[in-house]
């Protein structure tokens, strides 16, 4: 017998007292213990944007869809599931008359539940998008149950909150946290390369891929915690520094699985918030220009005159479906030198304010994932712009240089031959990231021209999409890289994991290594990464090189612990399961 106390925050189920969340509790009646309902509570909201439109859909979720129904459709049965039905809304507990018409034409969807949206009764209003009939309509929907409805409280029915259809759908087991936050990504997409990616983040894989980390981990600890419990008592075929040893090899292939999850993450988060690129160079070589060329407009001031660039100008573009946030800076030149035509790329005097903005041009290179460095191809390089540009190698940084006025050249093969051995002394970048460009030809081209790609400003930009995608593109680590095309795909749908995702899998991994630390098998992932990663039949174990001794330094405890930590983040990051969960761990510990 099952009986329910709506005013208390216990549940009395079979003769047990159990407390149970104020606004949710487990549907009993039917069994179902992974569906959750929110308590007698149906909420609403438009679904579409606010404002004139052909259609305007109003969703409702909960327990009173049908009564809703049946107050602005009355006398009219209920549509069948999934399948759209013509009605006339009117005003509820009214004669339906002219005069009560809420909307003459309405198209009805009503889903049951529970394999909907929310994983409750769901019904859709396909109304007129007139903001008159979608206020009615609003407005008749809270009032639509009668007072004399039941005895006891009614259903409730309110306005959803922001977000709430989706947090039913994620409390109701219908979809995931990974997959939530990639719906908002695909809400927000604005390129090609964003949607693809939130598209690939709308799959249930990458939880599926958490949640079977989560298990191994939960695994490993169980045998740990067998180690620990029954020790004394039970005989085990392997030794304490044997089944630690057996436990690490496993710890160390799922290490390295999610570094390279937590890096995909990193390239990942490229796509979904912009590539940001900056231009470096010296006064007057073309930044602007360049600039002007890549997103096809005049989004910056051009002039004969240096100097006409002194603050960090940031310019959005879709460049081949990438999101990139350029950035046009002031000219870098040494200061402090006397004498000498700005204009004509001499040492003048320096500002208070050119200073300034050297120096902010100095900083937004350093942050930048790209730096192009555009030097003018008929003078030296600027000593500035050459220490800069090697400090952003240095970082890591993708550097692609851009020779231009390369019309200015009377021997061009020479002098490209000549650049590029220069460039690759200087600055270390690869021949294929060194192009030679005229912006002043792409300017001056005739639209009607034969020339397919005057200043070749195409081929250029070709190259730095080329870059963009060896920026973006997915790691596979060394175990999988066979031709096992599913597993390749898994590691494509690891670049839409969240900023939230990779935090927690650092965290997670910080664990990881403590755990390794505590049986003393921190210092075999070097070999374990080179060696192993290349042994297709390895199967977690360590290799028979690495000899365990009779008695380590192993901490079973600390050990234990953090995998329990471990698993805590990876429960963390789907928001199911609980790593602490007593029988689940108890489950292993008997089976072993």
């Amino acid at each position: 017998m099952n009986i329910h106390f709506r005013s208390s925050s216990y549940l009395v189920s079979n003769s047990k007292l159990v407390q149970i969340n104020p606004y949710f509790h487990r549907n009993y009646h039917t069994g179902n213990s992974n569906v959750i309902h929110h308590e007698d509570s149906t909420i609403y909201a438009l679904s579409t944007a606010p404002g004139k439109a052909a259609i305007a859909v109003i969703r409702i979720s909960g327990p009173a869809c049908l009564q809703i129904y049946q107050s602005l459709c009355p006398s009219k049965p209920l549509p069948k599931p999934r399948h759209a039905t013509l009605r006339r809304l009117y005003t509820p507990h009214l004669l339906p008359s002219p005069s009560t018409i809420l909307d003459s034409g309405a198209l009805i969807l009503y889903f049951p539940s529970p394999s909907t949206v929310t994983g409750e009764d769901v019904l859709e209003l396909h109304l007129h998008g007139g903001p008159a009939i979608v206020r009615a309509v609003l407005a008749a929907i809270p009032s639509s149950l009668p007072a004399s409805h039941s005895l006891h409280t009614p259903p409730r029915i309110r306005y959803a909150e922001p977000g709430e259809f989706t947090r039913r759908a994620f409390t109701n087991n219908r979809i995931d946290l990974p997959q939530i936050e990639a719906l908002g990504d695909s809400l927000s997409a604005s390129t090609e390369r964003q949607r693809q990616l939130a598209v690939r983040g709308t799959t249930a894989a990458l939880a599926a891929r958490y949640e079977h980390w989560r298990q191994l981990l939960l695994l490993a600890r169980g045998e740990l915690e067998a180690l620990i419990d029954f020790s004394e008592d039970q005989h085990f075929d392997e030794s304490p520094a044997a089944l630690c040893a057996s436990v690490a090899g496993q710890i160390l292939r799922l290490r390295r699985q999610m570094e390279a999850q937590r890096a995909n993450a990193v390239r990942g988060e490229l796509l979904r918030s912009g590539i940001g690129v900056a231009l470096l160079g010296a006064p007057n070589a073309g930044k602007s220009s360049l600039l002007n060329r890549i997103v096809g407009r005049e989004a910056v001031i051009v002039a004969a005159e240096a100097g006409t660039t002194r603050d960090v100008v940031e310019v959005g573009v879709d460049l081949g479906g990438w999101l990139v946030r350029l950035g046009d800076m002031a000219g870098l030149r040494r200061a402090g030198l006397a004498g000498g035509d700005v204009g004509e790329g001499g040492g003048g005097p320096v500002g208070v304010v050119e200073q300034e903005g050297i120096k902010r041009a100095k900083q937004r290179a350093l942050e930048s994932d790209v730096l192009i460095v555009v030097q003018d191809a008929s003078r030296d390089i600027d000593p500035e712009v050459k220490v800069t540009a090697k400090e952003c190698v240095d970082l890591g940084i993708n550097v692609v240089v851009a020779i231009n006025k390369v019309d200015k050249l009377s021997n061009a093969t020479a002098a490209e031959a000549r650049w590029k051995e220069m460039i690759q002394s200087a600055l270390d970048v690869p021949s294929d990231r060194i192009f030679f460009i005229s912006c002043r030809n792409a300017v001056n081209s005739d639209t009607n021209s034969s020339e397919p790609d005057p200043g070749n400003i195409q081929f250029f930009l070709q190259g730095l999409i080329s870059t963009f995608k060896s920026m973006t593109s997915a790691l596979i680590p060394d175990s999988d890289t066979t031709d096992d095309i599913p597993g390749a795909s898994i590691w494509q749908e690891s670049l839409g994991a969240t900023e939230r995702q990779r935090v927690l899998l650092s965290e997670c991994l910080d664990h990881l290594d403590t755990f390794l630390t505590a049986v003393g098998a921190a210092d075999i992932a070097p070999y374990e990464s080179q060696q192993l990663s290349q042994d297709p039949l390895w199967e977690g174990k360590l290799a028979p090189e690495i000899e365990v001794g009779d008695e380590p330094a192993i901490d079973i405890v600390i050990a234990a612990e953090s995998l329990r930590a471990a698993a805590d983040s990876m429960a963390r990051i789907t928001g199911r399961g609980d790593a602490g969960d007593v029988e689940e761990v108890l489950g292993v510990v008997f089976e072993k």
